[in-house]
């Protein structure tokens, strides 16, 4: 899977209607298989509780209902996402949407029972009480309504605050009827990720606490690139059940691309990936708060805007943000090639090699056992420095994946990858 993360509130006009065959077409050149579309159940908005203008899209009012002004006529507003629905499904591409399972709002429309304090400082919600005669059946109702309207998956909001026997009772039933249907995990702590995913049953964790905190400080000139094999190690056979990311609703933006980071974390070892709109034209948030794209307030983001017009009319962007989207093209394009391809850490076999430093530098194959396609060869450079070696590509690798030779001359600009 990858994943496109998009505010639909901060793209175009802000409406359902603004997805049309044109957005489809181009998300599909970037290898996109499923569009998330945050912000989408109904949330607290024009209270005086609420975190900014309209409010967090994670205080929900009403979990039947979608935000009025996502539509273009108000009263009309479940036609038009099922009419979204319809659209994404006819493009080829899959729809996720959010569920929160920790909260509502303190204003919340309903019957699921709520405690009367609020977790850290999510001063617009309140707790939901698991506890209570039937709560567990309550949450249930909720993503089995949007399961039966077609939507193809959830993003499960802070899933380590809430029961664990929830998430198995849940995802039991509803894959029991719909088993194509995703659950898409936030967590955080490693030592958590087998129960979420054997006992829970979900289909992807955030790799936050793994993979991302390797590669931010990677970014900056710190951190060891050894430790991304370790990480590797450590997960085993959950690797799959990975959804990397360099950005998200969360996260800081990145400050400039960094491509070594994106073909690391999208193409080694067919982990799935996400992708925050407005991420791949360089997006950096440099106005914002705390380099984060508000999801509390509205906000014109003139590079989304820039794109948005692009995807319409063929023109709008930057020579930059041109040069940055095909390279986002060409990587993503190739991982959603790659997906299911077999996976060769080459770093063991190149340490103390001339030029090659294990700390700033990575490189894997990937292959199909049966070669019936050329192998893939990635070499990640994570330093400001350029770097050149002769890598070494060692027997047993050769016979799993037919590359020829055993020795192959690497030259990368700084923080850049090379794909043979």
């Amino acid at each position: 899977m990858i994943i496109y993360q998009v505010l639909p509130r901060l793209w175009g006009s802000g409406h359902f209607s603004d997805w049309q065959e044109p957005e489809f077409d181009y998300l599909k050149t970037l290898g996109v298989s499923h569009i998330w579309f945050t912000g989408v159940p109904r949330h607290a908005t024009g209270k005086p509780f609420v975190k900014g203008n309209p409010g967090s899209p994670y205080a929900i009012e009403d979990y039947y209902d979608v935000n009025p002004y996502l539509a273009d006529v108000e009263s009309e507003r479940m036609d038009e996402f099922k009419s979204l629905i319809n659209r994404v499904h006819a493009s080829g591409l899959k729809l996720l949407t959010d569920f929160v399972p920790n909260h509502v709002a303190r204003e919340y429309h309903g019957d699921i029972p709520r405690l009367n304090h609020c977790d850290a400082d999510w001063t617009d919600t309140l707790k939901i009480d698991y506890n209570a005669p039937g709560a567990y059946d309550k949450m249930y109702q909720i993503v089995r309504f949007w399961a039966g309207l077609g939507v193809d998956g959830v993003r499960c909001d802070m899933v380590e605050m809430v029961p664990l026997a929830l998430f198995t009772y849940i995802i039991g039933k509803i894959k029991a009827e719909f088993p194509d249907f995703k659950f898409i995990a936030e967590v955080y702590s490693k030592e958590g990720y087998r129960r979420y995913v054997r006992e829970a049953g979900f289909d992807l964790l955030y790799d936050k606490s793994g993979l991302y905190d390797l590669l931010v400080p990677l970014m900056a000139d710190r951190g060891d690139a050894r430790e991304i094999s370790w990480n590797w190690q450590r997960l085993g056979d959950l690797q799959p059940h990975m959804l990397n990311f360099l950005e998200n609703h969360d996260e800081e933006r990145l400050r400039a691309p960094d491509y070594a980071a994106l073909g690391l974390a999208s193409l080694f070892n067919g982990a799935s990936f996400m992708l925050y709109f407005g991420e791949e034209v360089g997006e950096n948030a440099a106005r914002s708060e705390r380099r984060r794209t508000s999801i509390f307030n509205w906000e014109k983001i003139p590079s989304v805007e820039r794109l948005v017009r692009y995807i319409r009319t063929g023109e709008g962007l930057t020579a930059t943000e041109l040069q940055t989207l095909e390279r986002h093209r060409s990587i993503l394009s190739l991982a959603s090639r790659i997906q299911s391809w077999a996976n060769y850490d080459l770093c063991y076999c190149n340490v103390g090699l001339t030029g090659f430093d294990s700390e700033k530098h990575f490189a894997f194959l990937r292959y199909r056992p049966d070669k019936s396609e050329p192998p893939v060869l990635v070499a990640c450079n994570f330093s400001p420095l350029p770097a050149a070696f002769d890598l070494r590509i060692p027997r047993d690798a050769r016979a799993l994946s037919g590359w020829e030779t055993e020795r192959v001359h690497i030259e990368l600009s700084q923080r850049d990858i090379s794909i043979l």
